[in-house]
């Protein structure tokens, strides 16, 4: 089913091509929608591969054994489902997984385990092996295609394409990521997030792609949330084909490493902000930033407690500046945090102060500010010098209506 394109749509980005990685598409048929369904990318001997996966225990086989196999550092291809997570689906899942290996691998001529896969859809259905052996089969051999065609392919109930691109200079060289990424709803990562994957021509041994990748998202995926639901299939990964002929990247000590590196932490911040802005049924972004916690991780903790309260999102979607609701979530954290040390604020206007409403609070601007499309909420808890940001959107009717008929 087809939903309205979000009022917090971003037009999908030029994209780079990036030397040693093809994207492909086909329609495999998972589902009856009639559009492509399967994307295949190869990549070109050598590549070095770093990988974030979700750490929900009813994971997928795609995430299990991806999970593998990223410690071999390598891959020259992966292959992403659209419409069936295949997870929940026990030794039949691992089936068509280890068959989509096999079969990209053999037209390869490479080990097995340098071919990822991911899928994405409904849980509790196996993977048909028909439908996904005949589409490899196509994928194998058809026409490249372009970033944004590979972004719509692995959606599912996205409401428009998602990409980013950053570029950073090794030395003389400048070496370019472009990356996709789908996510809409069961969005609450917990070490990863959705399907989302970074292409970079840039030499990077994997050890330190795997650096870059992690710090990155401790920073960006795993500071948003839709509805507080981590997935069964979260999947990030970095593949990096070396074609930019920079001088190999070890560690933070090679020369243009700190730049590869704030590369990798903004292109993750781009997606993880579009991911949000196509929250199933959202109307707002939201920004909440926590300061004055006793330490980052505290902070990011009550920044998500708030994010993930339905009553702080639908006082935001009603335009409602109801800021109680903020502290009820600051208290519910289990983080420490001192009543009447605490301050509230909404679009850099200050509610509330060291524990006390303030007398001459107008709520006149704030009232203004909710009506708009970018929100922000501050929270300041006066105990330390932690600090976080973490991104969530409103919480409206839509969302009930896209999940209850998921499924049809």
């Amino acid at each position: 089913m087809a939903y309205p394109v979000s009022p917090l749509a971003i037009p999908f980005p030029d994209l780079p091509p990036i030397a040693g990685a093809t994207a492909r598409v086909v329609r495999a048929g998972y589902k009856d929608w009639g559009r492509c369904d399967l994307t295949f990318i190869e990549l070109d001997e050598g590549t070095s591969v770093a990988g974030v996966f979700t750490r929900n225990v009813c994971c997928s086989s795609e995430v299990e054994i991806g999970r593998e196999n990223v410690r071999h550092g390598k891959a020259r291809a992966l292959v992403v489902n659209a419409g069936n997570s295949n997870a929940f689906t026990g030794y039949r899942g691992r089936e068509a997984v280890e068959q989509i290996m096999e079969q990209v691998s053999a037209h390869l001529d490479c080990a097995r385990e340098q071919v990822f896969v991911s899928s994405t859809g409904v849980i509790g259905v196996p993977l048909p092996k028909d439908k996904a052996r005949e589409g490899v089969t196509k994928a194998l051999v058809a026409a490249p295609c372009s970033w944004e065609d590979a972004a719509s392919t692995i959606a599912t109930t996205d409401t428009f394409p998602k990409g980013a691109t950053a570029a950073a200079m090794i030395g003389d060289t400048r070496v370019t990521i472009s990356a996709i990424i789908k996510g809409s709803g069961m969005i609450a990562p917990d070490m990863a997030t959705m399907l989302g994957y970074l292409f970079t021509d840039a030499a990077v041994e994997p050890a330190f792609l795997q650096t870059c990748l992690s710090a990155a998202n401790l920073r960006t995926f795993s500071c948003i949330t839709v509805d507080s639901d981590t997935s069964t299939s979260d999947t990030v990964m970095a593949f990096a084909t070396g074609k930019a002929g920079n001088a190999p990247l070890i560690s933070f000590d090679s020369p243009g490493a700190d730049a590869f590196a704030a590369a990798v932490h903004d292109v993750c911040r781009q997606l993880a902000h579009l991911v949000v802005r196509d929250g199933e049924g959202a109307s707002k972004f939201i920004a909440v930033t926590v300061t004055g916690a006793v330490s980052d991780e505290s902070a990011r903790r009550i920044g998500l407690a708030i994010a993930n309260s339905p009553l702080v999102k639908t006082a935001i979607a009603g335009e409602d500046a109801n800021w109680g609701r903020v502290v009820m979530a600051v208290g519910k954290a289990g983080e420490p945090a001192d009543r009447d040390k605490l301050s509230i604020g909404f679009g850099g206007v200050w509610a509330a102060r060291e524990g006390l409403p303030l007398a001459d609070y107008d709520e006149a601007p704030v009232a203004a500010h909710l009506k708009g499309k970018d929100i922000t909420v501050e929270v300041d808890i006066g105990l330390g010098d932690g600090t976080a940001t973490v991104w969530t959107c409103d919480l409206t009717h839509d969302y009930i209506s896209i999940n209850a008929d998921y499924r049809s």
